[in-house]
């Protein structure tokens, strides 16, 4: 079984734009459908970016749902992350020596990315992020640096056909 180890991007861009909570509904119960049989996870770091938003469940109603009824339970990836694989994507994935704006640019990609990097087999990262592949430090984007580690990607469309949503979904279906 594949894991989905889904970017904070995937989660605000449906959120604001496409699959708006209040609007397509069955998304989010998909999304926590799949999260609580285990097909797909967000790692802590990554899930610090949503609360980043507004960290306030009253004003940011994203960040309320990630806190609501076992969501941020069952979409956790309950696993520390191998900071030798997080410096390694660092240093041979965007350069060895990011300063300190260029770390904040990358936020927490790198470990997103290794995490996809510890069991790449069984792993697939989703991003948003567009691949270009002539960028370089901070600019470097998540599909390129998984393609250069071997760690499977797709954006949220790709996830959305490996598992098959649809607005008709229904648990059990």
């Amino acid at each position: 079984m594949t894991t989905y180890l889904v970017d904070a991007n995937i989660l605000i861009a449906a959120h604001n734009t496409y699959y708006s909570l209040t609007r397509v509904p069955e998304f989010w119960a998909w999304l926590l459908h799949h999260a609580e049989a285990g097909r797909i996870k967000m790692p802590a770091e990554t899930m610090d970016e949503i609360k980043e938003g507004t960290g306030d469940a009253e004003k940011d109603e994203l960040f309320a749902w990630l806190q609501g009824d076992g969501v941020k339970a069952a979409l956790l990836l309950n696993e520390e992350v191998d900071l030798n694989l997080v410096q390694e994507v660092v240093a041979l994935g965007y350069a060895p020596d990011l300063n300190e704006v260029e770390l904040v640019k990358i936020g927490r990609d790198p470990f997103l990315i290794a995490y996809g990097r510890a069991d790449p087999a069984d792993r697939c990262v989703v991003s948003n992020e567009k691949s270009a592949p002539a960028a370089l430090r901070s600019k470097r984007k998540v599909p390129d640096i998984c393609g250069q580690f071997g760690v499977p990607c797709c954006d949220v469309f790709g996830l959305l056909g490996a598992l098959n949503f649809s607005t008709a979904w229904k648990p059990g279906a």
